[in-house]
């Protein structure tokens, strides 16, 4: 598998609010046998992701994956407050006094069933997942143990700690303009289980779940979700975005409700190809590297990379639940700033060459120098000697 297969999802013509654009996604049939529900946090929380490593972020909630066949029970909403992402760190909240911290164990925990419908007492048919947090803590480990050669140019810290402590930062839906009022006035589609939001028609992130009634009750948590400082800031300078016009008929005579039916549904179609082609590319076009972090049942559970071509600014990272054919049964993204694609191929073309500077900018047709340069403004100057 290298890419997305969005079959038996369908783009319906998009709905827009300002600068902000919604793509409804529709299924003619739900996936079958299986569930999301929500558990709420609305807190800070510590993930331990491997002996002596933690990742600490503001963490709203979790998702469950359910494929016991059980009704899937849902939380109350939550409350949203600013976000930051940190790996490896204390978060400093700037407030004197201390805050409560969740403490969970791994991004993917299992949960027994309760047995039912046929299912022993016991048995593994749930999984709570924290949603963008798995596929942001698979970006900030890329590469996360630094040099395996203790080449002169680095420090010892570089060579005993790797890249600990390392961090992003993102911001909270609430704080991307327009994006609250567009999801309120939103139009939820009967069969709709996901969504393609786009700011000033850059896509900013992907939302895809197994069912329409999983969809009503997670639509709130779009704006808990963590978007990038390019979305944030086009939400703030892009100007409003043109509104999908249909014209019926083109210049053949519609008589009948039949007529109408028909070029109305071509319409669609037209929306729904080019939206594909030229819309969604970037995120459909794309070659990722994926992971496999949880296997339920039929079901696969994965978080994926872009390759990090500097030439291209739409890449995204997400995590990913398949069905047994590849089909796309849940998907979440995050749209990269044009920084961390400069970071990511940074330490990918380090990683490639062994952490040599100089067969590195062999590789990238530059000089040591200019790598080095390159180095201390992606916030990795603490590496070297």
């Amino acid at each position: 598998m290298s890419g997305l297969d969005f079959t038996g999802l369908n783009p319906r013509p998009a709905q827009v609010w300002g600068g902000v654009r919604l793509v409804p996604l529709v299924r003619e049939e739900p996936v079958p046998g299986l569930r999301l529900h929500r558990e709420v946090y609305d807190r800070f929380g510590e993930v331990l992701v491997s002996p002596g490593v933690s990742y600490v972020s503001y963490i709203p909630h979790g998702l469950v994956a359910d494929w016991s066949g059980e009704r899937p029970d849902t939380g109350p909403a939550t409350r949203p407050v600013a976000q930051s992402a940190a790996y490896g760190t204390q978060l400093d909240t700037g407030r004197p006094t201390a805050m409560a911290v969740e403490r969970h164990h791994r991004m993917v925990k299992r949960r027994p069933s309760k047995g039912k419908k046929g299912q022993p007492a016991g048995a593994v048919a749930r999984c709570r997942f924290l949603p963008l947090h798995l596929a942001m803590e698979g970006y900030l480990a890329l590469h996360f143990g630094g040099p395996a050669i203790a080449w002169q140019e680095w420090s010892r810290e570089a060579v005993r700690q790797g890249l600990s402590p390392r961090s992003e930062a993102a911001y909270l839906g609430l704080d991307v303009p327009g994006l609250a009022d567009a999801l309120r006035v939103f139009e939820i589609h009967p069969d709709q289980c996901g969504v393609l939001v786009y700011v000033a028609d850059a896509l900013a992130a992907a939302f895809v779940v197994p069912h329409p009634d999983d969809y009503r009750a997670l639509h709130p948590t779009l704006l808990q979700d963590m978007y990038g400082e390019l979305i944030h800031q086009y939400g703030y300078f892009g100007g409003p975005v043109p509104d999908f016009d249909a014209r019926l008929g083109d210049g053949r005579h519609i008589a009948t409700l039949a007529d109408l039916r028909a070029a109305a549904g071509a319409q669609e179609r037209a929306w729904s190809e080019s939206h594909d082609t030229v819309m969604a590319r970037e995120l459909l076009g794309t070659s990722y590297s994926f992971e496999r972090v949880r296997r339920m049942a039929s079901f696969d559970m994965y978080r994926f990379l872009p390759p990090f071509r500097v030439d291209s600014d739409g890449q995204h990272i997400g995590e990913l639940i398949t069905d047994h054919k590849g089909r796309t049964a849940y998907l979440k993204t995050f749209r990269l700033a044009p920084a961390q694609i400069r970071r990511g191929h940074l330490l990918n073309s380090l990683a490639d060459n062994d952490w040599h500077l100089g067969r590195t900018a062999d590789r990238l047709g530059t000089t040591p120098e200019e790598i080095v340069r390159r180095i201390r403004a992606a916030g990795f100057g603490s590496l070297l000697r």
